[in-house]
């Protein structure tokens, strides 16, 4: 099996810094993200409110301390039973004897009787494999909380950047609406002095027109995007610590196949499966069991008191009464149901079989997916940072055009489109990459809180004094 600990799979997040910072690539229109004052909250910050609040993370461990004592109750079924009973009747008779000189007559009289029993069993097949099982069962929960610890590392992630992105655009929405109104504006002014037509004020209008209702959408989406975080931390974010304007992404150190075989050995859905098909081989087992014989070792205790009539029992009597022993039982005949428990069992074991090829096949998938869209994004970065620097020269050579006459209006309100569209889409990837790197991890189970401190180191973050 492939060692973890003998593959170096750890994704460097130690970034360069680039030659020029966002802001000279952006230009002028660089925008100043809306969290820049103030204590902010980081990704580490909304990790450790998710792990106190998150409800299905609460829900997890809540099944694993349950789960916890079925290694008890399965103790429990080697140790001794004791158990003590009691029990008064009060009894009316009324006897007649048939050929005999006995005399006939009624009798009122109470009865009363407590014992104490108990067995310990010495031999019990099926209970043997009911412990082993109990481990077995302790053990898949185990993991289970464990993958709902990684799942939550993922669903914070993705729920911290989502809120992000929504909040750039609508920056990138209110910096391209100033934009436009200046736009609009000179266009009026030009109509008004006969150098344009109307065709630029209505084109220009109609672009004003159309970021207003962008920025309903985008204010819309990050409403919705900031309650998916209250939804795991049980409170809405403040202000979230943006990504730092110089992060240069590295490369991945290991190709597709070494992941694979990360994922393949340490995925929990895989584990978890393996665990079940273990489960049904030992209720196969379990079952089997039901054709052998039990032995249990027997003792009890009973003290019986009667206080009749003179005609019945004299003036009463009591019965004291001690016996231990062994008691064997075989069973011979159980209409079938032992059988075809057996047979049933063993499907199940072939059903957990075909599960666990299921786990695989999905695990590697989304290892595959993870792997290849965080290749994507690394790329992407480089390419939108050129097609940023492209996009700003190009909106400055058409406003310069547009002012000695060669560029329409519309031509600059085209090039302004790109611009803050080649904006949006690097602040896209970035993003991606980051989100990527814990996808990744996630698919390969390897996934800890340690990653998130690496993500979080790669925050703008601004304390406030």
């Amino acid at each position: 099996m492939y060692k973890l600990k003998h593959l170096t799979v750890a994704i460097s997040l130690a970034f360069a810094s680039f030659t020029a910072s966002y802001s000279a690539l952006a230009g002028d229109d660089a925008i100043t993200p809306s969290t820049s004052l103030g204590n902010q909250q980081s990704l580490l910050d909304i990790y450790h409110q998710a792990l106190a609040h998150d409800a299905t993370l609460a829900s997890a461990l809540s099944a694993n301390q349950a789960a916890q004592e079925i290694i008890e109750q399965g103790k429990a079924l080697y140790r001794p039973t004791v158990n003590f009973n009691a029990e008064a009747n009060a009894v009316a008779t009324d006897i007649r004897y048939l050929d005999s000189n006995l005399p006939n007559g009624r009798s009122n009289f109470e009865t009363y009787k407590y014992g104490v029993d108990a067995r310990q069993p010495i031999y019990r097949k099926q209970n043997l494999v009911q412990i082993e099982q109990s481990k077995t069962q302790v053990g898949l929960a185990d993991k289970q909380l464990h993958l709902s610890q990684q799942a939550l590392i993922l669903r914070t992630t993705q729920a911290y950047f989502e809120v992000l992105i929504a909040q750039d655009k609508i920056d990138l929405i209110i910096a391209q609406k100033a934009a436009i109104q200046s736009q609009l504006d000179q266009a009026k002014a030009n109509f008004e002095v006969g150098t344009a037509t109307i065709t630029d004020v209505n084109e220009a209008q109609a672009r004003y027109d159309l970021i207003l209702a962008q920025e309903i959408a985008a204010i819309n989406e990050h409403q919705i995007a900031k309650h998916a975080i209250q939804n795991i931390t049980g409170e809405l974010p403040l202000k979230l610590a943006t990504v730092k304007t110089d992060i240069k992404p590295s490369n991945l150190d290991q190709n597709i196949d070494k992941w694979l075989e990360v994922a393949t050995a340490n995925n929990l859905n895989i584990q978890i499966q393996q665990d079940s098909v273990k489960l049904s081989e030992q209720e196969i087992e379990r079952s089997k069991a039901g054709h052998l014989p039990t032995l249990d070792a027997v003792a009890s205790y009973t003290d019986n008191y009667a206080n009749g009539s003179p005609s019945v029992f004299g003036t009463g009597n009591e019965l004291k009464t001690g016996a231990i022993g062994l008691q064997l039982q075989i069973p011979l005949y159980q209409g079938g149901a032992t059988s075809s428990k057996v047979r049933q069992a063993v499907v199940n074991r072939q059903k957990a079989l075909d599960d666990v090829e299921i786990a695989r096949r999905q695990t590697e998938l989304d290892t595959q997916r993870a792997y290849l869209n965080l290749s994507s994004s690394i790329a992407q970065i480089k390419a939108f940072e050129q097609a940023l620097i492209s996009s700003q020269s190009q909106v400055d050579s058409t406003q310069l055009g547009y002012e000695v006459g060669v560029r329409t209006s519309v031509d600059v309100l085209n090039a302004q489109q790109q611009l803050f569209s080649a904006k949006r889409d690097l602040l896209q990837a970035r993003y991606n990459y980051l989100v990527n790197i814990i996808r990744l991890k996630t698919a390969s189970g390897i996934v800890t809180e340690a990653d998130v401190a690496d993500i979080n180191q790669q925050l703008a973050l601004n304390r406030a004094q």
